[in-house]
Order: structure tokens, then C-alpha cells, then sequence
């Protein structure tokens, strides 16, 4: 392997481990979300819901809109870097990460803002579809992150012939455990 190589190769390597943490990260904040959250605020009264639902919003912001950047950067950087269908692989995440992002943005967003000003004066006689509204979103939002971790998964983790005397090495660096 010539420098240059070897410099892409570890430039591929650090762009997957970036979008593999970030991908990760955001499946499982909207996993959880979608599992834990929902199925809480199911269980408690619609005024309580509500006030824990500001709150978490307020915190979710700084944590959730990073890792979508993180996530997108990340696998356009795997996608410029990555060949063949492991590129493939990293734009179909990064489109599902964008979508993530289109979804939280003009779905979840404005109807957080109204669950906000529901908090503090009252919840409009439609607030069961609004929020049924808001639980497709969530569940369309953590379907793509999730589909976007799994592909990068798949391609941090594939086998593939390089190094020296023919070693197999996934795009993180560590062999996998089946061998051929």
C-alpha cells in the first residue's frame, strides 16, 4: 500500500467510526423515545404529559440537533470516502439521516411548540389526533435513524481483503469474528 492509500484507508476508518457512534447515538434517542417515552406518557394524566413533554423538549434540543448534524456529516464524509456499495450504502444514510432531520423539523417541531402553549393554557378539543399526529412522526423519524445505523453498521463491520499477507479488516479497524 502506497501513503496515499494507507491515508484514505484511515480517513475511511475515522469517518465511519464517526457515523457509526453518531447514527447509533440518534437511533437510540429515538428509539427510546419511541418505546420508553411514548408508552410513559400513555400512562399519566394529560396535564402531566404535557409538562414533562415542555421540559424535555427544552432539553432535547442542544442533544438531538447535534447528533443529527454529527450523523449527516458523518456519512457524507463515509460516502466521499467509501467505494462500490459500501458508498451506496453510506448516501442511503445519509439521505435517511436528512430525513430524520425534515421530520423532526416540520413535524415534530411545530407540534412540540403547540404541546408547549397546551402546557400552560389547555390542550384543543383535536389534541388526541394532534398528538397521534406527532407519534407517526416520531416513529417515521426513528425508523429512518435506525435503517441509517444499521447500513453504516454493515459497513464498519464488512470483511474486506487488504493490509499485509491478505489480513481482513472491517472499515473500524478490528477483525471480524467470522472468518472464511
Amino acid at each position: 500500500m502506497t501513503t496515499q492509500e494507507i491515508a484514505a484507508a484511515r480517513a475511511e476508518r475515522w469517518a465511519a467510526r464517526v457515523a457509526l457512534l453518531s447514527t447509533g447515538l440518534l437511533a437510540g434517542t429515538f428509539g427510546y423515545g419511541a418505546v420508553n417515552l411514548v408508552t410513559a406518557f400513555h400512562a399519566v394524566p394529560l396535564d402531566v404529559r404535557l409538562t414533562f413533554h415542555s421540559a424535555l423538549m427544552r432539553v432535547n434540543g442542544p442533544v438531538v440537533q447535534p447528533a443529527m448534524a454529527v450523523a449527516a456529516a458523518g456519512s457524507i464524509a463515509l460516502a466521499a470516502l467509501a467505494r462500490g456499495r459500501a458508498r451506496a450504502a453510506a448516501v442511503t444514510a445519509g439521505v435517511l439521516v436528512a430525513t430524520s432531520f425534515l421530520v423532526t423539523r416540520f413535524g415534530n417541531v411545530p407540534i412540540n411548540a403547540r404541546i408547549r402553549q397546551w402546557a400552560v393554557t389547555a390542550p384543543p378539543a383535536d389534541h388526541a389526533e394532534v398528538l397521534r399526529r406527532r407519534e407517526a412522526f416520531n416513529a417515521v423519524r426513528t425508523v429512518t435513524a435506525l435503517v441509517a445505523f444499521l447500513l453504516v453498521t454493515w459497513i464498519a463491520t464488512r470483511s474486506r481483503a487488504g493490509g499485509r499477507a491478505g489480513q481482513n479488516a472491517s472499515a473500524i479497524g478490528v477483525s471480524p469474528l467470522i472468518s472464511s
